[in-house]
């Protein structure tokens, strides 16, 4: 599945976005919502701590085998209410060849909170 590149923009916009890694410490699911979900409680260690996201990933993970997972999300967009859950960070994924999101991770373990660059 591919889309049309995104307009150019410049490094200081880049810079704009903290992309940060944190480790699952909670995963549940979340009936409630429109398209299937789970909650997350993200980890971020240091100043972040601990944040929560609605995440549309149902189709490749299972509450139980999130635990302890690394992730990469977006932590200074505003908070967003999903239905009754306030998504406090934008966890990162690609979609696969059916549209379905893979998240996305370090392939090594890493401190929580480092930023992406």
């Amino acid at each position: 599945m591919s889309s049309e590149p995104a307009a150019t923009i410049g490094f200081d916009d880049f810079l704009k976005v903290d992309i940060r890694v944190g480790t699952i410490v909670e995963a549940a699911p979340y009936p409630e919502a429109r398209k299937p979900a789970l909650k997350l409680v993200i980890d971020f260690g240091g100043t972040i701590g601990l944040k929560k996201s609605s995440a549309q990933i149902t189709k490749h993970y299972r509450p139980e085998e999130l635990t302890g997972r690394q992730v990469l999300a977006v932590v200074n967009f505003p908070p967003r209410q999903i239905g009754k859950f306030m998504s406090e960070v934008l966890t990162l994924g690609v979609p696969d060849a059916d549209g379905e999101v893979v998240l996305l991770a370090p392939t090594l373990a890493v401190p929580d909170g480092g930023r992406l660059f």
